[in-house]
């Protein structure tokens, strides 16, 4: 099951163990149960710190708790963590055994002050790359605090319990039996959802902190470059965030980012966070802007209004707020998302094993999308506009090679069609004879491109009938002293590395700006 690296590293990793652990066992005489017992007495074997114990009774199987000294309880995982959540199960060991977690001190006095009883599911997929991070949030929450339970459980080993709880989309998080969110969250997330007075402890914090010379808005590839060169010239340097690495947290594959051949975009996101982290820029992370006040009404300082109601100031401004997955916007979107209407399918796919898809969209993520479908659902419906597909050629060719794919060009999506509680179809018309069709299925994956993240800076910023920030050749907007960069602006080509080139221009700009406009 692990092959001799993995076992290698796994070793390494277990020889970090404080203090002994337990690995209580739920199991039957499933296949999957036989996988669970191999992984788990293969975990045994490597370390003397590590035991298993097979006396477990509970109603999933298989499960199994990773369970501290004499304790019977901990992080349970029902069915085999392994895929992208492996990470995750090593961590859970970690923890448990004394290692100490690379997180905030005040994230860990806030998770054991936590009162009150918190039991925690988690379903997640062993593809889903944005899983591991509620995973690995939620398991630190009941490794910390006793009074939170935490349940990872594999849709896959459990699809019965997947349909009858209609879940169609991973991570899904449920709290004391009652939804409570889907998506990536991280640690902190999670806690300003369960700790109300968050929001004003953080805003009274902000509000105190000195005047930045350059503060950048948004925390992706352009955010994080910008972030570096401008640190780098030794002044003071703020990024306010919604969620650092931006939509690159969201990205299954990188390959085209110059000096490194392959990365996936939550590392690639992790390393960008590392990168400003090692100038000592001051990161406000999980914070929303929603205005910036000219110099002229922030007594000479630019203001950024946060969320909260905290205003930071700087004398200067890049905004790099990207942009996100463009909605369809048709009648039936919104009330299915997450229940058949999905926007990732690396992490949503396996969830449709066996069922009716469709795809909207026949760019490039469009047909890499039904690629990906085709080979885990029954069939994949491609759903395009445009007159003919617009991604590349080997793209085209080889879904053109797939028996279980059907296209549709000149067709305008009008309604996706469902039974009150989840998704049964769609509805398209073809733009030529006017003809409209209804097809059966069962999900919807959504890739129609993206819009730019700036409806707060409407009422300050030129934008372009697109919404783009409009911008010269020097970062520079129409705004005295702010900048911007990256896919929230009119810079052609959305491109990770030219998000990052343009972050460097811009904070090089705003450097010049300082220089020619010095602090009285």
């Amino acid at each position: 099951m692990l092959d001799d690296t993995l076992k290698s590293q796994l070793q390494t990793y277990l020889g970090m163990l404080r203090q002994p652990i337990r690995l209580i066992a739920s199991l039957d005489d499933s296949s999957n149960s036989v996988d669970t017992r191999e992984l788990l007495e293969t975990i045994a074997s490597l370390s003397d710190k590590v035991s298993v114990d097979y006396s477990g009774t509970d109603a999933r199987k298989p499960s199994f708790v990773v369970a501290a000294n004499e304790n019977t309880t901990g992080v349970r995982f029902a069915g085999l963590p392994l895929g992208h959540e492996f990470t995750s199960l090593v961590l859970a060991l970690l923890w448990t055994g004394g290692h100490p977690p690379k997180v905030e001190a005040d994230v860990i006095d806030s998770i054991k002050g936590l009162e009150g009883d918190f039991n925690f599911e988690v379903y997640m997929s062993l593809s889903c790359h944005n899983c591991p991070d509620v995973v690995q949030a939620l398991s630190l929450m009941a490794i910390v605090n006793p009074q939170v339970k935490t349940v990872v459980i594999e849709g896959g080993a459990f699809q019965q319990e997947v349909t009858d709880r209609e879940i169609m989309a991973v991570p899904m998080v449920f709290l004391n039996g009652q939804v409570f969110g889907s998506g990536r969250m991280n640690v902190e997330e999670i806690m300003a959802k369960l700790d109300t007075k968050a929001a004003d402890r953080d805003a009274a914090k902000l509000n105190a902190k000195a005047e930045f010379d350059v503060l950048i808005v948004g925390g992706g590839p352009a955010g994080a470059a910008a972030a570096v060169y401008a640190a780098r010239k030794g002044i003071r340097t703020g990024i306010v965030a919604e969620r650092m690495g931006g939509q690159t947290n969201d990205t299954m594959g990188i390959e085209n980012y110059i000096s490194v051949l392959e990365t996936n975009g939550p590392k690639f996101a992790a390393d960008l966070e590392a990168q400003v982290r090692h100038y000592e820029v001051d990161i406000m992370n999980l914070q929303r802007a929603e205005k910036i006040i000219p110099a002229s009404q922030a007594g000479g300082l630019i203001g950024v209004q946060l969320a909260n109601g905290a205003v930071l100031q700087s004398r200067s401004v890049i905004v790099t707020t990207g942009a996100r997955w463009r909605n369809v916007n048709v009648p039936g979107e919104q009330e299915y998302k997450n229940k058949g209407v999905a926007y990732c399918p690396h992490c949503d796919g396996p969830l449709f094993k066996g069922k009716r898809t469709a795809v909207i969209g026949g760019g490039n993520s469009g047909i890499e999308a039904a690629i990906d479908l085709a080979g885990v659902v029954s069939h994949v419906t491609v759903i395009e506009f445009a007159d003919q597909l617009k991604a590349d050629a080997v793209l085209v060719n080889k879904l053109n090679s797939l028996p279980n794919v059907t296209v549709y060009t000149n067709a305008q999506t009008t309604e996706i069609t469902g039974d009150g509680s989840k998704v049964n179809g769609i509805k398209f018309k073809d733009r030529v004879t006017q003809t409209e069709t209804h097809i059966e299925l069962e999900g919807v994956f959504v890739q129609i491109g993206l819009v730019p993240n700036t409806e707060f800076l409407k009422e300050t910023v030129e934008l372009s009938k697109f919404g783009e920030i409009m911008i010269d050749a020097k970062c520079h907007t129409n705004l005295n002293g702010v900048f911007a960069a990256g896919d929230a602006t009119t810079v052609p080509y959305k491109q990770i590395v030219i998000a990052a080139g343009e972050g460097a221009k811009a904070a090089l700009s705003a450097f010049d700006y300082l220089i020619r406009n010095p602090k009285v």
